[in-house]
């Protein structure tokens, strides 16, 4: 059983966290376990790392879908524009491909009995989040994949990755999102291996992953991102501020719209740090 007290508040490690927020539906309904109140304190002293790209009509896109259109939504029988002064409201109607921005790749969405976003499970959008960084290797081999072996060198230093996590690969091109559109849109770029994919999810038993760029890996045939979703995984594209998170200990928060059977959409992602 696991019992709150005032010292766990103070110096929760950072393990714990998982920890708390899993026992909040199992726990809250005994008299001597977390209540939601007090495992909401230990959470709320964290601090947040948002890792969702903002996204407008002129933001990096694969050119094969073409850039998004946001419009002042009209009224459907006179055509006239909403406005704030004669409406009271205002909305905007917006035009574009589900893979727009930071945004989740269903396993639908290359597979052909893969599911859908409104059917992935609740439970695999709070994961562990441990960030790769491959930033380093990056003066030598700007379009280093990460490989098996740079795994293992990650667990030396920051020890197993745990089974269930998010495995989030920095690179840190989400810093040209907004600077430099072209650069970001760059190929090749630094990206996952098949090995790489593999191993964590077949030899680490991890959940989900997620990257800056646009794509899981530069191959032609789009080898390690058509893997992952067969597989029946899923998979985050376009995050930011992973510069920002540790290597192990945070958490990973990440949601998207409820379409029906839905094979993409723009996903808000964030991070708790221990």
């Amino acid at each position: 059983m696991f019992v709150f007290n005032r010292q766990f508040e103070k110096r929760a490690p950072a393990r714990h966290l998982l920890a708390v927020l899993l026992a909040l539906g199992s726990m809250a309904a005994h008299a001597d376990g977390m209540s939601l109140a007090e495992a909401y304190k230990v959470i709320s002293t964290r601090k947040f790392v948002d890792l969702t790209q903002s996204f407008s009509p002129s933001t990096p896109v694969w050119q094969g879908f073409g850039q998004a259109s946001f419009t002042t939504a009209s009224d459907p029988k006179t055509y006239r524009p909403y406005s704030l002064e004669q409406d009271g409201f205002r909305t905007t109607y917006y035009s574009m491909v589900g893979q727009y921005g930071t945004h989740v790749d269903p396993p639908a969405h290359f597979h052909a009995k893969g599911i859908t976003m409104d059917r992935i499970p609740l439970k695999e959008m709070i994961l562990p989040l441990v960030v790769i960084d491959i930033t380093p290797l990056l003066a030598k081999d700007p379009n280093h994949a990460l490989t098996v072996q740079d795994i293992q060198a990650w667990e030396k230093k920051n020890g197993r990755v745990p089974a269930g996590a998010f495995a989030a690969l920095r690179t840190d091109m989400s810093k040209d999102w907004t600077t430099n559109p072209e650069r970001f849109k760059r190929h090749p770029f630094p990206a996952w291996s098949l090995a790489a994919i593999k191993f964590l999810f077949e030899q680490r038993n991890i959940t989900a992953i997620g990257h800056e760029s646009m794509d899981t890996d530069t191959t032609p045939t789009m080898e390690s991102q058509k893997w992952v979703l067969e597989q029946g995984h899923y998979q985050i594209e376009v995050m930011a501020h992973l510069d920002q998170v540790p290597p192990t200990g945070a958490l990973i928060v990440v949601s998207w719209p409820k379409v029906e059977n839905g094979f993409g959409f723009p996903a808000r992602a964030f991070a708790i740090l221990p």
